[in-house]
């Protein structure tokens, strides 16, 4: 028996931009240590399982690590799948059930649009070591549900950023680290960059539940509900990013890249059988 998945280039304007996702359509319920060593051997940032319930989807994410609560690209990139193999017609929204909550897909356009929880940040003392492991000087520095979050003075030092991922990997209690400025560029209203080493990716590409909390920060400040956002990893991608109350619409495309079939092994909790 085989189950089929798929390469997805996620909040990509073109293929092998964007963050990679893998995305499984499951058949049938399976084990968490299954689903995390198909994650493991998938070695991307995220792997996508969906799986049809009695209404809608359910939609889980892993990393190479671990489960994650919340993952943006993983979601598009599901829902890239479910309208190109046909197992939803385009014109047909999704509902996906997730550890956090109900998230709908619509297509707008040539875009596909996440409807997600806000989680703003708020303004806390930094934990010790973080501006240091950033390399960068103290500023403002918040916390959101999932992340730790930093504005610094401009997008040359966004970019030019080069942490030290052992020392972060250290810091307790934290999946990721959202850095972040305004834009220079006048096709966008801001730029970040995202680390989770603690989660098992160093640096991820493309973070859709980021922007989560970048588009209610940025709102506030800039006086906007509607913006374009940067992320400016090396392969870099664009979020179209909509405030709207307690919610954030992200909007992106994705491109498909791969389709193949996984092998249905059983996951094995230790190798000391071989």
């Amino acid at each position: 028996m085989t189950i089929p998945i798929f390469h997805v280039d996620a909040f990509a304007e073109e293929p092998f931009a964007g963050n990679p996702a893998a995305v499984c359509l499951l058949d049938e319920e399976r084990p968490e240590s299954w689903m995390q060593a198909v994650a493991s051997e998938m070695n991307l940032s995220a792997t996508a399982f969906v799986r049809q319930m009695d209404r809608g989807y359910e939609l889980r994410w892993f990393t190479p690590a671990a489960e994650i609560a919340l993952c943006g690209h993983g979601t598009l990139a599901a829902a890239h799948v479910m309208w190109a193999e046909k197992v939803v017609e385009r014109a047909e929204p999704l509902r996906f059930q997730t550890k956090s909550g109900i998230l709908t897909c619509e297509h707008t356009g040539d875009i596909i649009e996440l409807d997600f929880p806000a989680t703003p940040p708020t303004e806390s003392v930094p934990p010790s070591g973080l501006f240091d492991a950033l390399h960068v000087g103290p500023g403002f520095a918040g916390k959101s549900r999932f992340d730790y979050f930093v504005m610094v003075e401009s997008e040359e030092i966004v970019r030019s950023l080069e942490p030290d991922f052992h020392a972060l990997r250290g810091i307790p209690g934290i999946r990721g680290v959202i850095v972040t400025s305004t834009s220079q560029d006048p096709r966008f209203d801001f730029v970040s960059r995202f680390f989770a080493p603690g989660a098992g990716i160093d640096e991820d590409p493309v973070t859709g539940s980021a922007h989560c909390t970048l588009a209610p920060f940025w709102s506030e400040r800039l006086g906007k509900s509607a913006m374009t956002a940067f992320q400016a990893s090396k392969r870099g991608g664009t979020v179209q990013v909509r405030v709207e109350g307690e919610r954030v619409v992200l909007g992106g495309r994705a491109t498909g890249i791969l389709r193949g079939e996984l092998s249905d092994y059983p996951a094995r909790s230790s190798r000391s059988d071989s």
